[in-house]
């Protein structure tokens, strides 16, 4: 299908053409990176902001691990194949994506559990304080640990949302224990100023909590340069760790001393295997640890962030802006008559990598694009959602893309009423 409306542009004839799409791909320095990826051939995947796809080499790994590391080594393989430091050699990895120092992150744990741990430890910090800000557009998930948290202290605690960073800004006072905000929100795309955000934070006192879901190898991030406290992410989109892979967690060093949460786990002990029926906590990062690591999650977690190490972040950024800009252009020429709305920032510095555009029938158009082979995805109420992983998109799949969105709604092809039921995933 996306061949065939190259003949039939939907686009004004100044807009990009799948010709000058496909001269960028023949010079673009990073198209050797699709290959470290499996990928069905014929797909056009804007998904990789929820899912990213298969590292070539992980099925290997995988497979390695299974047959020699555990089915010869068995539990040998703790020591002999480091797994027990596998949370911090792949969070050392993961580091250098996110502008963190060697020992600061761990990969570990879910986003969520994460979130639970370092909110906890940032309340521990400020005792006197009771109030977390956060904006009302932050993931649920986010909030609803929060809320979770604060019912368990039973101490006062409230989260207070605002409508906008501006707002949060604005209200951070002496009550003001943490700033929680995801960098890249996850609705409209718009990426937020983690410098100017942590600073005014800082200011009064307050500690910040990041969520680089949508951020981590997606574009560049400094925790360390922008000061941070503490961050946490996922290691399934944009790093590329599978269904489910373990996230990660960030604590600033001047912090990781005093850190202290409720999960206290046997590997977060100074001396687990002293077995001891008191908790002390190891020094460092390694009190962040709660329970044994998921080794072969891991392992393919290792894998992604390995293919991406092999990039600058800053030509990854580069190329995110590229492709998210071509795919803006051609859209908003055309959108305004087939009612697509944009919500995202049109400048590309605001956003991160992805697009995303509201429209009354914006569920049953994505699933007609996915019968197509172009996976995007819904969110409600009404947002179309485009990500963009530089990875492994090329400049002519953005193209077709946007093309068959635009001819989706403009044959009116999402109408087929197989398209308006709804499933549990969207």
């Amino acid at each position: 299908m996306q061949a065939s409306l190259d003949r039939h542009s939907p686009f004004p004839s100044s807009a990009p053409s799948r010709a000058d799409a496909k001269a960028m791909d023949a010079s673009d320095p990073m198209g050797r990176a699709r290959d470290h990826f499996l990928l069905p051939a014929g797909l056009v995947y804007l998904d990789g902001n929820s899912l990213g796809p298969l590292p070539r080499l992980a099925p290997n790994r995988i497979f390695q691990a299974m047959r020699q590391e555990w089915g010869e080594d068995l539990i040998a393989g703790w020591t002999k194949h480091g797994w027990m430091q596998l949370p911090m050699t792949v969070g050392d990895k993961i580091g250098k994506l996110i502008g963190a120092p060697e020992g600061t992150v761990a990969a570990c744990d879910t986003t969520s559990i994460n979130l639970y741990k370092v909110l906890a430890a940032a309340l521990a910090e400020r005792p006197k304080r009771r109030t977390v800000l956060s904006d009302r557009g932050n993931f649920p998930t986010d909030l609803y640990i929060a809320d979770g948290l604060f019912k368990q202290l039973g101490q006062g605690h409230r989260l207070k949302l605002v409508d906008s960073v501006g707002e949060l800004v604005e209200a951070i006072d002496d009550d003001t224990a943490a700033v929680m905000l995801t960098q890249v929100d996850y609705r409209t795309g718009e990426l937020h100023d983690m410098e100017a955000v942590t600073r005014a934070a800082h200011a009064k006192g307050a500690l910040t909590v990041w969520d680089l879901a949508h951020s981590a190898g997606a574009l560049p991030v400094d925790l360390a340069g922008c000061d941070a406290d503490y961050a946490i992410g996922c290691g399934y989109k944009y790093l590329n760790g599978g269904p489910g892979a373990p996230a990660f967690l960030y604590i600033a060093k001047r912090l990781q001393a005093t850190y202290s949460q409720p999960l206290q786990g046997w590997l977060g002990h100074a001396e687990p295997f002293k077995f001891e029926t008191e908790f002390r906590p190891a020094a460092g990062l390694q009190r962040a640890i709660v329970s044994s690591p998921s080794i072969l999650s891991l392992l393919t977690l290792e894998c992604g962030v390995d293919a991406m190490l092999r990039w600058k972040m800053d030509d990854i950024r580069a190329k995110s802006e590229a492709l998210t800009e071509i795919f803006r252009i051609l859209v908003d020429s055309v959108g305004e008559n087939l009612g697509l709305a944009r919500v995202s920032p049109r400048e590309f510095e605001k956003r991160g990598s992805q697009l995303c555009y509201s429209h009354p029938h914006g569920y049953a158009i994505v699933q007609a694009l996915i019968e197509r082979r172009v996976v995007g995805d819904f969110r409600a109420p009404d947002i179309l959602r485009f990500g963009f992983a530089p990875l492994y998109l090329r400049y002519v799949d953005v193209w077709d893309a946007a093309a068959n969105l635009a001819d989706v709604i403009e044959t009116r092809a999402y109408e087929d009423p197989k398209f308006a039921v709804r499933a549990a995933i969207t």
